[in-house]
């Protein structure tokens, strides 16, 4: 039987109670979080930088899925009507399955510029919400 008043606290839950950071990662040092893959996009030559705003990214990430979709639509008709030319009745189902699995590694290929302004443009989102964040955690704190 526990006889102790007070709740027994590991350092994790005590660091979330005091409103700091948890230091969960080995490699956490000096109060920065490490570099994360979406702050080190390489964006294509001629692309204007991230506005991050929710709209361009709506914008961005609709073209991307659009074109996505057209490169499938464009493989499965080149498997059905190919197979026609040939002789051969091949189901739509079976064009479509393999117009998704070659269309996978084709499109990432094929519209690197388009996913990289996404990843640009969610990079720009989130840094201006951590920005928000961290603003918001010095005026609580009483810094500003």
């Amino acid at each position: 039987m526990n006889t102790r008043k007070s709740p027994r606290y590991s350092n994790l839950q005590r660091q979330v109670k005091s409103g700091q950071r948890p230091t969960t990662c080995r490699s956490f040092e000096g109060g920065k979080y490490p570099e994360r893959v979406s702050e080190a996009h390489d964006p294509a030559p001629g692309t204007p930088p991230p506005s991050g705003r929710p709209a361009t990214l709506a914008l961005a990430l609709f073209g991307y899925t659009v074109a996505r979709m057209l490169l499938v639509v464009v493989i499965a008709a080149v498997i059905l009507f190919g197979g026609k030319l040939v002789g051969v009745d091949v189901p739509f189902l079976v064009a479509a399955v393999f117009g998704v699995l070659i269309a996978l590694p084709l499109g990432m290929y094929l519209f690197k510029s388009l996913r990289l302004k996404v990843n640009g443009e969610i990079a720009a989102i989130e840094a201006d919400r951590r920005a928000r964040h961290d603003d918001l955690q010095s005026r609580l704190r009483g810094d500003k």
